[in-house]
């Protein structure tokens, strides 16, 4: 029997949430140059422009992962991690498709994400792409790195949102 993945909200209070996220930046150590490696530390996880979202799978964190409002219109994905004792059990799935709804009930009308190049992250990639996301140039304040793969994809809003404050 699959377990259930419980999706909700996270102020990264918790210890549980803040241990994943500790694990996802050291986890990042080695992988680029310091300067490429583009992931939030939780006091810039916790900034208004950023909603996190933490899975549960029987009262164990299994993942986390954000959305970042860019501007009214887009948003970018942040801090994706499953806890290594979820991998492959569909944690990631769950999360990007509910980041992707949440973007679309905010009226966003397309998401973007920054990732790795190594073989670290090639489950990674074949996640994105399998959620329709396609490789892209940097944006935002990104500048083009041979560390960094810049991805996006377009959203169709929910009907009657007007932008991401809705």
């Amino acid at each position: 029997m699959q377990s259930i993945i419980e999706i909700r909200p996270d102020d990264l209070t918790e210890d549980a949430a803040r241990g994943l996220v500790a694990f996802h930046l050291s986890a990042l150590v080695g992988s680029a140059p310091p300067e490429s490696v583009h992931a939030l530390d939780i006091d810039a996880l916790r900034q208004p422009s950023i909603t996190v979202w933490s899975a549960w799978v029987d009262g164990r964190i299994a993942g986390i992962g954000a959305l970042r409002a860019l501007d009214a219109e887009r948003g970018e994905i942040k801090s994706m991690r499953v806890a290594d004792g979820f991998r492959g059990a569909g944690v990631g799935r769950a999360i990007l498709d509910h980041i992707v709804d949440a973007a679309r009930e905010r009226g966003m009308t397309s998401l973007w994400l920054e990732t790795g190049t190594t073989d670290d992250f090639a489950a990674a990639h074949r996640l994105y792409a399998s959620a329709g996301f396609v490789h892209c140039g940097p944006f935002g304040s990104y500048l083009p790195d041979p560390h960094s793969v810049f991805m996006t994809r377009a959203v169709t809003p929910q009907p009657g949102t007007t932008s991401a404050t809705a």
